[in-house]
């Protein structure tokens, strides 16, 4: 595939998302070029990251609920023990990291953590396998194989990234609100970190807070969604590079990349994960700074 173009129309191809949107000018369509995607704006939709993300989302759960429903407590399957271990894994680090009496924090955890390491293992798939099949498909279908976009790893999507990370978002501003009421939540913001005990300093401070902790709470999720982008898109970049080598160099530095990058995408999981419960955890306090 690499050679039906040059290289910078592949690494094009293979970085545009498959979109749906309404064109300023033709209407609502999908998108046949990427700069036709990027004239449809905000409310323009990635249809492969929405598949993908989605479809492991349904294949997390029920994998995990069949399980569930046949686990024994005599000698359970290679199966069994492989997911408890990731449950047992995840509850350690919640207990050792999340300081409150929150029964949501484990099993959402334990979705931030699964739901992530499997998007981002699909950047192990041969990076032409299903996007040829994509193109193949389109062909019958009548279209241009070469307007045929699909991505098959959603967390190389900033929409992907970004709207987990606000979801964490609107979670630590819950959190806070219960734990801490709305005059609570409020001190929060406006009377730390800077506070004094006279009033009239304290009240010119209090904007000052507030712009700082809204900075900072502001910072949390794109933090968390630009650093999972970051490291996948980086990671999927290489693998397209290196498909545009020579045979034989894909097989010597694909393999050796593929192997180290079950390190990344693992860890790029767990640390999306632990940076949630730490969030959490530490707008459920109600003890003061």
């Amino acid at each position: 595939m690499a050679g039906e173009h040059n290289s910078s129309e592949y690494i094009a191809h293979h970085l545009t998302n498959w979109t749906y949107g309404c064109h300023p000018e033709h209407g609502c369509k999908v998108a046949h070029t990427a700069q036709e995607a990027s004239e449809m704006g905000f409310s323009a939709i990635h249809l492969d990251s929405m598949l993908w993300s989605v479809g492991l989302g349904i294949f997390f759960c029920a994998l995990f609920y069949k399980v569930g429903r046949k686990a024994t407590s005599g000698v359970p399957t290679k199966l069994q023990a492989f997911i408890e271990m990731i449950v047992e894994f995840v509850d350690n680090s919640v207990r050792e990291s999340y300081n409150g009496p929150s029964k949501l924090i484990a099993p959402l955890s334990l979705t931030i953590f699964v739901w992530i390491f499997l998007m981002n293992l699909m950047d192990l798939i041969p990076i032409d396998f299903i996007p040829a099949t994509a193109q193949w498909i389109g062909g019958l279908m009548g279209h241009d194989p070469h307007h045929v976009y699909f991505k098959i790893v959603p967390s190389t999507d900033p929409n992907i990234t970004l709207g987990m990370a606000f979801c964490v978002l609107l979670l630590i501003i819950g959190f806070g609100l219960k734990y801490k009421g709305v005059g609570g939540f409020i001190a929060e913001f406006t009377l730390h970190p800077f506070s004094a005990k006279n009033p009239l300093l304290q009240a010119i401070l209090i904007p000052v807070n507030l712009v700082l902790e809204t900075v900072t709470l502001i910072a949390k999720p794109i933090s968390l969604g630009l650093r999972l982008f970051g490291n996948m898109y980086a990671g999927e970049l290489i693998f397209i590079l290196i498909a545009l080598m020579p045979f034989w160099a894909q097989w010597m530095l694909s393999t050796p990349w593929a192997i180290f990058h079950i390190l990344v995408i693992t860890l790029q999981a767990f640390v999306f994960m632990m940076l949630t419960i730490v969030y959490l955890s530490l707008i459920s306090q109600t003890s003061d700074h």
